[in-house]
Parts: C-alpha cells; structure tokens; sequence
C-alpha cells in the first residue's frame, strides 16, 4: 500500500527535512516512527525538502509499506512514536501513481515578520523580528516584479543543487496586520533559499533602503550577490502543497490564520 501523510513541525531543532549524516533531519524520527508502526524499514518522501530552522504546517510526505493499517491507526499510532516538535496531522490511503513531490502542482509557503520596537518572547522561533518600520505597500510593489517565470539566479543559494534556475511564481503576496508582515509565496517549485533571500530583499525595500523597481534590477542581473541579505530561517514555514484533484488530499490546516 502507499500512504501519504500531512506533517507538521517546528523545525528549530532540526537540520532541515533531510536524513543528515551530522545532526538530526526530521526525515530520521519520521520513518523511525512510521517504521515501529509498520512493523518493517520504510523510507518516506516528502514534497519540499525544507532546510535547517525552517518549520512547516503542511508538508506531505509517502511511503510503501505491507503493513495493512487504518487511516485512524497510522495516524494516531506514528504519532504516539514521534517527538514533540513533529505531528502527523492526517493520513490516507493514495493511488500509486501518487508521488508527494513529482505529483505536486504547488507549494506555498510564509514568511512571518513581527514589525515593532520590542521582541516577542512568544514567537521568537517563528517570526523575524525587524524594529524598523516597514511599508508594505512598497514591499508589494517590490513583490510584484518576480511574478511569473524567471532565472532566479539572483535568489538562488551558493550550494543549490537544483539542476536549474527557472521557476514561476504564481502568487507573492505582502499582508500587513497590526504589527505582523505576511509574506506568502505560490510556486512551481523553489530553489535553496529562495523565499528567504525574497524576503531579505523585500524587508530592505520596505525599509526605504532601496526603491521597489530594485526587485527587477537583482532579478534580471541574475547575480546572488548583489542581492538582500537572506531572511532568518526560522521565520518561513511551508504553508499548503497543491495536488491534482483527483488525490483528495485533506486540504492543510493554517493555524496562523487568526495572525493573517
């Protein structure tokens, strides 16, 4: 049987999603935990390999395994073997066609700023803390020069292993709330870094560093270093991963919602 899970994590501990070979990647107490309950090795694929820090509410992943478990079984019982800091939200039964990366449309992702003069102690590991103001309107107009398809070379980490450059971008929206910035990014598919090095040049371009149409300028110059510094990693977090229809996957729970 192949069975995809919805996973939710505070990435703060982690090395980013992926098995590490020094450190702990949430991949390793993932199939630990789907292994026990399986009764059997199983190695687990997920949609977007988030890198260290970053956190996710609704990353999805799939496995293989002969075990015959309910929906309710796998689980209720792959969370009873994972930390605290790592959720299963649902669990289904899919075709096996179904792939949790090659399958995806989409993937969505935040990055949370808190925009005031004081810290929080709250969200201190899920938001970025910038005290100068910051307008969003001009962040916006920054925002809008890297929709559609491009190179994205110029937001691209040194060590993206990415075969190439060329993504589209399907949204890129800057939502202010009271003192909270939303930045929330829909595309295809992201290179290293990418939305954290988006955000860095927003945040300079909401601070009156730079002029919006500066966006166009690091974008068309394909040149990472003459770009923003990257955000922090710790306040992005993998929002909604977008399937064909046909999957019936659960739509993901955004429990931020009330913030934005």
């Amino acid at each position: 049987m192949r069975i995809a899970l919805g996973i939710e994590y505070d990435g703060t501990a982690y090395n980013g999603w992926q098995r590490q070979r020094n450190g702990v990647g949430v991949q390793t107490p993932v199939e630990d935990a789907v292994g026990r309950i399986a009764n059997e090795t199983v190695g687990v694929t997920c949609a977007g390999r988030t890198d260290a820090g970053v956190h996710a509410n609704a990353q999805v992943v799939h496995f293989d395994s002969t075990a015959q478990r309910s929906n309710r079984s796998w689980l209720l019982g792959v969370n009873s073997k994972l930390p605290d800091d790592i959720n299963v939200t649902w669990s289904k039964s899919v075709d096996p066609d179904f792939h949790a990366r090659f399958s995806a449309e989409s993937r969505t992702y935040r990055y949370l700023i808190l925009n005031r003069q004081f810290r929080s102690a709250l969200y201190r590991r899920r938001a970025w803390w910038v005290y100068q103001a910051l307008d969003a309107a001009r962040m916006q107009a920054a925002a809008n020069f890297l929709l559609g398809e491009h190179d994205f070379s110029a937001f691209r980490a040194a060590g993206c292993q990415a075969s190439g450059p060329v993504r589209k971008i399907f949204s890129l929206r800057v939502v202010r709330q009271s003192d909270w910035l939303g930045i929330t990014v829909t595309a295809n598919a992201f290179l290293q870094h990418m939305v954290r090095n988006i955000a860095g040049l927003l945040v300079e371009v909401g601070s009156g560093t730079k002029m919006p149409s500066w966006a166009e300028t690091v974008l068309q110059g394909r040149d990472r270093t003459e770009g923003a510094v990257a955000a922090p990693a710790h306040g992005l977090t993998l929002t909604g991963v977008e399937y064909p229809g046909r999957f019936a996957l659960p739509a993901a729970v955004d429990e931020e919602i009330l913030l934005l």
